[in-house]
């Protein structure tokens, strides 16, 4: 039986293979925003990006214009429910 992913899962696993590649998404500035937290809970994060909050309200910005406030607060939703999850499951 193949475990449920968990809720942001595919986020955080995208935002970690981005960060593998050296590639600035807004998974990557994501998960390099939580790299503490995600650390803690056990997840390797290798070379999270600088300035992840300032560079993903920026991305947002340029992507969804006046609806980046509520896309950035969606995705940090997500992330706080994965890295939930997460402590749970351990």
């Amino acid at each position: 039986m193949t475990p449920l992913p968990l809720p942001g899962e595919e986020l955080v696993e995208k935002g970690l293979r981005d960060l593998e590649g050296s590639i600035e998404t807004v998974e990557a500035l994501l998960v390099s925003l939580a790299a503490p937290r995600l650390r803690a809970l056990g997840v390797r994060v290798s070379a999270p990006l600088a300035d992840p909050e300032e560079r993903l309200y920026r991305r947002l910005t340029m992507e969804h214009g006046d609806g980046a406030h509520a896309r950035y607060n969606a995705l940090v939703r997500r992330l706080v429910s994965y890295e939930r999850a997460v402590a749970c499951a351990s």
